[in-house]
């Protein structure tokens, strides 16, 4: 097995093992009642919601990729990102419906790279403006999760590596700039670099990308605060916003299960830290993660359209209107009032409308000539 195989089964486990982690200490029952509140009416409104974060997501992808020279249609963009939503939510990992559009527009648009890095960088941005937004939540609105959050960042363990995690940062940009002569990894650096300008920061790409990275996390906030309410959960959205807001940052975590793991453990701690109880946090998530998969769910009928047109049986073939009619032996057609043809006694109908009779020459043309 590969390493990128064992890596992959890594995350997948440590995904798993969070829930049974929280199945064991909070009880399955939470998980039980996140599924018996869902109704018809959430069901609706997941799928709107759906629709809206998904347009505006294709949206932001059609940028990104026309900023890097290839050419995507926003119908395809929102056929392919929800069949990738759809396989996201289905398969294990919850990112290989991304890999699968990056390749195959990648294929489709004649540049593999390209096309991979459009959809890198289409995502980037969704993670970027969510970082942004939660770091600015988190500092104006004030709760109970800020305390543990501060003290870790400030632990004499994790603020130094920020710090010199920074500091490399600044130094590898410093050094890529004034260096002329570089190494393939440094050169693929610089063309990333350089791709990340054109497709993210050119003049008329980032309005289009920041807005619609705004529109697409504020239908995931409302996705979750939606959730909440199914749950029971009656505090005020001004309260549950922090929350969702690092329960959605859990969510970039690679480790986990079709999204599942990650999100329902930090929505129980955050819940519990806010005071409104781990097992209302696990209900929400669990809640979120149904409605999140329903509203993915067209991505299946974009699956499986090309191999249901391709299963389904031909239409009969009709006869050809100018079907051959038999010659008597002399080679002549004659056509009566009533539209039949005369041969050898017997009348057939004729293809030749009008009561016209046809002569054929000797080189295979016709002529038309009075019927007597």
């Amino acid at each position: 097995m590969t390493r990128s195989r064992w890596a992959a089964w890594l995350r997948m486990l440590a995904g798993l093992g969070i829930l049974v982690a929280l199945v064991w200490h909070l009880g399955s029952q939470a998980f039980l009642d996140g599924l018996h509140r869902i109704d018809a009416a959430t069901l609706l409104a997941a799928l709107a919601i759906g629709v809206l974060t998904t347009v505006f997501s294709a949206w932001r992808w059609c940028l990104v990729a026309r900023g890097l020279g290839l050419r995507l249609p926003l119908g395809r963009a929102v056929a392919d990102y929800y069949r990738a939503l759809f396989l996201n939510a289905a398969l294990p990992g919850g990112v290989l419906g991304d890999v699968h559009r990056a390749v195959d527009h990648g294929r489709t648009s004649g540049n593999l790279g390209r096309g991979v890095r459009a959809v890198a960088l289409e995502r980037t941005a969704g993670q970027v403006v969510l970082l942004v937004t939660g770091a600015a939540v988190l500092l104006v609105r004030p709760s109970p999760v800020l305390a543990p959050v501060a003290r870790f960042l400030a632990s004499p363990a994790v603020a130094p590596a920020l710090a010199v995690t920074g500091l490399l940062v600044v130094a590898v940009a410093v050094r890529l700039r004034r260096r002329r002569g570089a190494s393939r990894g440094e050169r693929a650096l610089r063309t990333v670099l350089a791709e990340a300008r054109q497709g993210l920061l050119a003049r008329g790409v980032w309005p289009g990308v920041a807005l619609s990275s705004v529109a697409v996390l504020a239908g995931y906030l409302g996705m979750f605060v939606l959730a909440a309410r199914v749950a029971g959960v009656t505090a005020p959205t001004t309260e549950l916003v922090p929350l969702v807001v690092l329960a959605l940052l859990a969510m970039a975590l690679p480790v986990n299960v079709g999204g599942w793991g990650p999100r329902e453990g930090v929505a129980a701690w955050a819940f519990g830290a806010a005071g409104l109880g781990a097992t209302q946090g696990l209900t929400t998530a669990v809640i979120y993660g149904v409605l999140a998969f329903v509203a993915s769910l067209p991505g299946a009928a974009v699956l499986l359209g090309p191999a249901l047109r391709r299963a389904a049986p031909l239409p009969a073939e009709q006869p050809a209107a100018s079907a051959a009619v038999p010659r008597p032996a002399d080679g002549h057609l004659r056509t009566g009032s009533t539209g039949m043809v005369r041969q050898r006694g017997a009348e057939v109908p004729s293809a030749v409308g009008g009561g016209a009779r046809y002569q054929a020459k000797t080189h295979g043309e016709r002529s038309a000539t009075p019927w007597p």
